[in-house]
């Protein structure tokens, strides 16, 4: 149930942003969800776009250095502690969360939350076990 996310390396300078963006526009390819981690000198921009291989490979072309990683995705309730009881089942099976975003749904009443943990088929099982509602890559691309 792992979904495919971007990761890219961007310059930390004015306009880099808008042109990995463009990139993307041009190529065809839609951003579902995005965060960006940054220092000093470079982010790492982590996105789930509409076709993740295409993505990777035109900015490949324009040369900007992308990766594809694989995230858990997580369908919970729009209600205070909904993300706590998420994370602390994870925590009691022995899962780390390395890191994590959330991003609108067209669920009305929910949120979706993308997840990076250190075993992702072992999370999915814990959490599949706990009637957590996990997503998939055509959940989010509707």
């Amino acid at each position: 149930m792992a979904i495919q996310q971007l990761s890219v390396f961007v310059e930390n300078k004015p306009g880099r942003l808008a042109e990995i963006t463009g990139c993307l526009a041009k190529c065809g390819v839609s951003i579902r969800a995005f965060t960006i981690a940054d220092t000093i000198d470079f982010g790492i921009l982590r996105l789930i776009v509409s076709d993740t291989p295409r993505a990777a490979q035109a900015l490949r072309e324009a040369g900007v250095a992308a990766s594809i990683t694989e995230v858990l995705g997580v369908s919970i309730p729009d209600v205070p502690g909904a993300f706590a009881e998420v994370v602390k089942k994870l925590a009691d099976a022995g899962a780390n969360v390395e890191y994590g975003y959330a991003f609108l749904t067209p669920e009305a009443g929910h949120a979706y939350v993308i997840l990076r943990v250190n075993d992702i088929p072992a999370a999915a099982r814990t959490l599949r076990a706990q009637n957590v509602t996990l997503l998939d890559e055509a959940d989010i691309l509707r």
